[in-house]
Formats: structure tokens, sequence, C-alpha cells
């Protein structure tokens, strides 16, 4: 267990922004941090990262400070620095010895064409990018994201979530977001805020309740009554609706099996994928 909280509370005065969060993140998971604006998820990061303090309750690292990382929502830089000074000043005080280590963190954030170029005529999107590029070249063990997509047009988050996909098992991630396909897409684990409690933790698979039901949305540029015919008749889907010429939603039983069986039963139908995504 990576990190670990018991009854954490903190108060502004006299406005409770988290009540009794038991918070549980497994090593090498990526965990995810859900809810409305005011739930709480920056102030609970700001916990993790040690610069705020709990008004009570034990919070349990299963990692040294040092090796501990923060992205803010929106991180600022100095306008006169280029982003190459930038990630070079934060590998000096993670005290990383590679000397590749600053092109290998620019490169992974997309932003190698523009390491030199000064920050202040930096978009947001790539100073988020740069704040991820800063984040990473310590090489650290726990990774505090919060909204690392939230500035991104949709090339730069695609980036972005197969980075964080692929620290799956090399580092920690507790990220936060509001956008629910990414948190499904990236993330082991789930936890809901709202109002500073902690509603809910644990897989996506398991908060599905009710009538609630695991679903694709697939849009294609093939014919869709192909689409419909292939699928249908596996045993791990529900049901195919055909949404427009374009567009089908697919409900399916398991997330797991989808995963696994959707491309190949799409490469199949030789159906012509646009995106596939879950809904």
């Amino acid at each position: 267990m990576t990190v670990r909280t018991v009854g954490l509370s903190k108060a502004y005065g006299t406005r409770l922004a988290l009540s009794d969060v038991d918070l549980s993140v497994d090593a090498g998971s990526v965990y995810g941090l859900v809810g409305p604006n005011g739930a709480g998820k920056t102030t609970l990061l700001s916990i993790l990262a040690g610069l705020r303090r709990p008004t009570a309750g034990t919070l349990d690292l299963g990692v040294p400070r040092k090796r501990v990382a923060v992205l803010p929502d929106t991180p600022h830089f100095e306008p006169w620095l280029t982003g190459r000074e930038v990630v070079s000043l934060s590998a000096h005080l993670a005290a990383v010895s590679s000397p590749d280590a600053v092109d290998r963190a620019l490169s992974s954030a997309g932003l190698a064409d523009r390491a030199d170029h000064r920050t202040g005529g930096y978009s947001r999107g790539m100073l988020q990018r740069l704040g991820l590029a800063a984040t990473l070249v310590g090489d650290p063990e726990l990774l505090l994201l919060d909204e690392p997509a939230s500035a991104l047009d949709p090339a730069g988050r695609r980036e972005v979530l197969d980075l964080i996909s692929q620290l799956r098992g090399r580092a920690t991630v507790v990220l936060s977001s509001h956008l629910l396909g990414d948190v499904q897409e990236v993330c082991d684990t789930i936890g809901i805020l709202r109002a500073g409690r902690l509603l809910y933790q644990g897989p996506i698979d398991s908060l599905l309740v009710g009538r609630a039901v695991p679903a694709y949305r697939l849009r294609l540029r093939s014919s869709v009554p192909a689409a419909v015919s292939a699928l249908s008749g596996l045993p791990w889907v529900r049901d195919v609706v055909a949404l427009s010429d374009t567009d089908l939603r697919v409900l399916v039983t398991s997330l797991a099996e989808a995963e696994a069986g959707l491309p190949g039963a799409l490469a199949a139908g030789s159906a012509r994928v646009v995106s596939l995504l879950p809904e």
C-alpha cells in the first residue's frame, strides 16, 4: 500500500473541506479521484503532497517524501525560462544524475521541438505538458496529478493519457479529473468525492449498480448494420444500438471481456473504426 489515510479531515474555520476520508491506494496502481468542483479533490491531493496539514486523521505514505512529485491544476513558470531550463531545474532539485533525463522527459511530454523556447510564449496546454515533464524527470515513486489533461487539446490529451497508462506498475499515480471517460480509460481504482466525503472507493466494475451497465460508444466509417450483426451474437454483448449512420452504443456484460474482445470482433467484421471509447 502506497497511500493510506484514516479519518482524514480538513476544516477551514467552520467549513469542512474533507470529512473522515479513508483512502487506500495500492502500489503501482492508477487511482482516479472524481467529483464536482468544491468536492475536496485538490485539498486531498495537497494534504497527500505535504502542502497542507489535516485538521484530524492520519496519513501513511509507503514512499519517502523526496520520492513524491506533484503537478498542480494550472502550473506556472517564470516566463523568461525556457522549457529545458524548467525541467533541468526540476532535475537538479530531484538530484537526477542521468544526463539524458531532461530530454526524455521533454520528449515524453511532446515538447522536444519547443524545449528551447521561453515559457512566456507557451499556451496553457503546453504549460500543462511542461509541468508533467518537470514532474516526471525525477522518476518519482508517487505522482499526484491535479486535472492533468484539463487544458489540453485532443492530441495533447491522448499523449498525456498514454503516458499515464505507461506508468502503471512503474509508479503509483493519484489523479483528479472531471473527465469520466479519461478516468475509466486509465485508472484501476476510482474514488468519488462529494462535499468532502468519500462516497465510493473501488474498481469501476463494482461501481456499476442497479440498471447501470458498462457500455462503449463506437464511431465507424464503414457500414453500421454489418458491425451490429458482427457484435450482436457475442456472449458478452448485451445489446447493440445504432444511434446514427456512423455511431453505435454497445452494452456489455463485462468490461474485461469487452476490452479483450471488441477490437478483434470489429476487425473480423471489417469495420473501419474512427473511435472507440468507454461510456
